[in-house]
């Protein structure tokens, strides 16, 4: 996740984040992480490129297809893109039970039962959840190489009973992007560096970077991120993806490894507003191991894709955040054509400043999330089997093994998160304290301007994949609101500029993933801006 652009306040000072933005990606090309061998665009004839949930059960219900053949040709996909041509690297581990699970599928299928719209579906799953089988769980870090969980995520429970197969594992940003203050999106001692499928040189953002760019290249239906302050919505908008970021409470944490108990939560990632408001459906509900989930009590529908009409804009208020309008002229022109979009759909724009409200409340927030991970990444480790059993003996594996876990940047917020104290610290409890005002702050906005939504740029367009000197600022980012508040966040595919896409967001008040969803749907069928990758090597020309 991109976190730290918020957290780092003054240090891009004096650096123009457009120009940055703009710049040739040269800095690591002959780096071994990066192959320099592809032709510029890869031949793509893939039989069920953009295909949705929905069809892909069609083909199933006809006869024409099996989970098992559709599994297959997945598992085909990934070693084509992701492993031989782009060497995308999304995908850190494939599911050698995969077939297993079609096949049963397919069985239960014949018998005349099928479990609901996911029957036999493949879909993708990040590196930090715990799958209860042959697979690992890692968070990307060589330090657990070898951890297998002992049973399932509460949610990936979820997603088996709904009848998911589950193909793999995602790659993703090591330990969520929470270990150093200049690492790579994408990057982890285990997988390497994912790359963005549309320009092959630029960034997958993050921390959900495997799930982000395999679900964009057609590697699978749909996928399951993790995000605390931007990791589902970042690698979403720079993958053209749709990616929802969930009311805090509305899907369980139990077996996802920890930053933060209070923003973690994981997420759908989709090529469609429908897609992703299935896999919510199947992993929305009540958790006994998860307090906080509790509160979700009545509040989850039976089914998302109620809300989903095309009229679903027509008499909404929505905030247009003000300060996007300034910026990289291709970005802001995407942000002006999704607004006119809004209002052809009859809805009403308000322009608002919500994040300059916000702005002092990065420091706190990272404070926050410095106290709660060491304290939920000890709480996890002390029952898992992997090696360490502590934030420390995490950092000291990683000293121990420089060469390789740490190549190309260091540890330096793993340190500064180990050095903090327990939870009952007044440091930590005035940063919550701040950071729980944004709730406040938004709910204020919302009702003074009676608004059903808030919208923005979800993240400007892909920066290049620097391995030296880390991610850099692309000039918009509408992530820190939702995720300090715990709202509802979701991202839709808003345009490209240079062939790199830019997702549009709208946020909105806890447990309003329905309505929001419904929005997004009739901004996705009024505007039609998913377009799929293009594999494209860099965009300097040779």
């Amino acid at each position: 996740m991109n976190r730290r652009n918020f957290i780092r306040n003054s240090a891009m000072a004096g650096v123009s984040a457009t120009a940055l933005t703009t710049a040739a990606c040269k800095t690591d090309r002959q780096s071994a992480s990066i192959p320099d061998n592809e032709t510029n665009a890869f031949a793509d004839d893939f039989v069920l490129n953009e295909i949705s949930v929905d069809e892909l059960q069609k083909l199933m219900e006809s006869g024409q297809y099996t989970s098992v053949a559709i599994t297959q040709l997945y598992l085909d996909r990934i070693q084509a893109v992701d492993q031989k041509g782009p060497h995308l690297r999304s995908v850190i581990e494939v599911n050698p039970d995969a077939l297993t699970m079609a096949t049963t599928l397919d069985q239960e299928r014949k018998a005349g039962k099928v479990r609901g719209p996911l029957h036999g579906i493949p879909i993708l799953i990040k590196d930090n959840i715990d799958t209860g089988d042959a697979m690992m769980t890692t968070a990307g870090a060589l330090a657990l190489n070898g951890h297998r969980a002992a049973k399932d995520a509460f949610v990936v429970t979820k997603l088996r009973e709904a009848g998911v197969v589950i193909l793999g594992k995602t790659n993703l940003s090591e330990w969520a992007n929470f270990r150093s203050t200049r690492s790579s999106s994408g990057w982890s001692s285990r997988g390497g560096q994912t790359r963005n499928p549309y320009v092959l040189d630029r960034s997958p953002s993050g921390s959900s970077s495997g799930s982000g760019a395999a679900v964009a290249a057609n590697l699978c239906a749909v996928a399951v991120g993790t995000e605390t302050d931007g990791s589902v919505i970042a690698p979403s908008s720079f993958c053209g993806l749709v990616g929802l970021k969930p009311t805090v409470g509305l899907v369980s944490r139990t077996g996802i490894i920890p930053i933060s108990k209070t923003q973690d939560t994981a997420g759908p990632m989709a090529r469609t507003v429908t897609d992703a408001a299935l896999v919510l459906g199947a992993m929305a509900g009540a958790d006994p191991t998860d307090a906080v989930t509790n509160e979700s009590a009545g509040k989850v529908p039976k089914t998302f894709t109620t809300y989903l009409t095309t009229s679903s804009l027509a008499g909404k208020r929505i905030g247009m955040e003000a300060s996007f309008l300034n910026g990289q002229e291709g970005v802001v022109g995407l942000y002006k054509d999704a607004i006119e979009v809004l209002k052809k759909q009859g809805a009403t724009v308000v322009e608002v400043e919500l994040l300059k409200s916000l702005s002092d409340r990065g420091g706190a927030e990272f404070t926050v999330l410095q106290y709660e991970f060491k304290e939920g990444v000890n709480h996890y480790l002390s029952t898992a089997s992997a090696g360490v059993k502590t934030l420390s003996e995490v950092i000291a594996f990683n000293r121990k093994n420089a060469a390789t876990a740490m190549p190309f940047f260091k540890q330096e917020t793993l340190e500064s998160s180990d050095a903090k104290a327990g939870l009952d610290s007044k440091e930590y409890t005035d940063a919550l304290a701040k950071t729980r005002r944004s709730r406040a702050r938004i709910d204020e906005l919302m009702a003074a301007n009676k608004l059903d939504a808030i919208c923005g740029v979800s993240i400007g367009f892909a920066g290049c994949i620097d391995l030296v000197n880390g991610d850099y600022d692309t000039g918009f980012y509408f992530c820190p609101p939702a995720a300090m508040a715990g709202y509802p966040h979701i991202t839709v595919p808003m345009g490209m500029v240079q062939g790199l896409p830019v997702g549009f967001s709208l946020m909105a008040r806890a447990w309003q993933e329905g309505p929001l969803l419904g929005m997004a749907y009739a901004y996705e069928q009024a505007s039609k801006k998913r377009v799929p990758p293009r594999f494209i090597k860099s965009l300097v020309p040779a």
